[in-house]
């Protein structure tokens, strides 16, 4: 039953749906309307899977630790709860990241510009954090130890939003963990594009945005790609999947020990893609890039203050990106490059 008449005009950003006093978009409040009709221009879908932003699940991990080390998954489920009903979305306070979804298309408003119709398994290509969503299950599916969480709940499009249709040939659960990042590969590619057979170096190469951005870098024309991981497993891994020229183990967080790390693999790079869902690799990601190159921070734990003044106290003459997760044919390209590269869907398989 769509809406007619409201206290508030509808508006593609979703405008409508903000109820803090001040006027602010959607990913900027702190609460939003919830309630299931819809606005003429909305979408709702039903919920069926939720993929957590991996900073904000790590963060969650982190506060949740039990005194043996490991990691109460009651209170990671009762705390994304928690924010679900307070706030009407999945906005992780600490991190300010929140994921996306998979679900069903149940409504339709008339005047949708998405295309999408009612029956349409789709994964949501924008951020929990500005998507009204409610949970009808108590996450009772979910035990808290993972980034992928089964739901039952409900979701809202607006006519800003972004979605695509799931594809036949890949099971859910890999489309959604694939177009959670799928902006990091189509990024990579559009700026390797723009450097003539250049180095392209990635941190947290063994990921899921990392291991895409290094085979989007090579098939855009990278020279020599050099993955940057953490440790000797992680390494192993990377090195199996055959998507990197060289590998080397490195703390993105120790500026010195990734710029010795990436030099002494080919660099320094053109474009370095930090993928690290961790903070503090603002200063070794500047480092390792060449004059002139390029740093994407594909992390929603990058401090951007940090990489601007980092890069202002070092004299760095680098550009410096902030990967915003949308590029058009993003969803395409990354999920492409899944079927055209084994060694990427393994990694991504095998972190499923």
């Amino acid at each position: 039953m769509s809406v007619t008449a409201r206290e508030k005009v509808g508006d593609p950003t979703g405008l409508h749906r903000v109820l803090d006093e001040r006027r602010v978009l959607p990913q900027a409040a702190e609460r939003l309307d919830t309630r299931p009709e819809l606005w003429p221009d909305e979408v709702r879908v039903r919920v069926e899977r939720l993929n957590l932003d991996a900073a904000s699940f790590r963060q969650l991990e982190r506060k949740h630790l039990r005194g043996d080390g490991s990691v109460d998954g009651e209170a990671v489920r009762a705390e994304v709860l928690d924010i679900v009903a307070t706030r009407g979305k999945m906005q992780n306070p600490e991190t300010g990241s929140g994921g996306m979804l998979v679900g069903t298309v149940e409504e339709v408003g008339p005047e949708s510009p998405l295309g999408l119709r009612v029956g349409d398994r789709i994964a949501t290509l924008v951020s929990l954090t500005l998507t009204p969503l409610v949970i009808e299950d108590g996450l009772a599916r979910w035990d808290g130890a993972g980034e992928q969480v089964p739901c039952d709940g409900y979701a809202v499009l607006f006519g800003r939003s972004i979605a695509a249709v799931l594809p036949d040939d890949l099971a859910p659960e890999l489309a959604l963990a694939v177009m959670d990042v799928c902006g990091a590969p189509a990024l990579t590619s559009r700026v390797v594009g723009e450097y003539d057979a250049p180095v392209v170096a990635v941190a947290g190469a063994a990921g899921k945005s990392g291991s895409l951005s290094l085979a989007a870098a090579r098939a855009a024309g990278a020279t020599r790609t050099i993955g940057v991981v953490p440790d000797q497993a992680e390494a192993d891994l990377l090195e199996g999947a055959g998507i990197a020229e060289a590998v080397a183990v490195a703390d993105a967080r120790d500026p010195i020990a990734l710029r010795d790390a990436v030099t002494a693999a080919g660099g320094p790079a053109d474009v370095t893609v930090v993928c690290v869902d961790v903070p503090g690799c603002e200063g070794g990601a500047i480092l390792a890039t060449a004059d002139g190159g390029t740093v994407i921070f594909f992390s929603m734990a990058t401090s951007f203050s940090a990489a601007a003044l980092g890069a202002e106290g070092l004299a760095a003459d680098v550009r410096m990106l902030i990967g915003n997760g949308y590029v058009p044919g993003h969803a395409e390209l990354a999920l492409d490059l899944l079927r055209s590269e084994p060694g990427v869907r393994a990694l991504f398989e095998g972190r499923l």
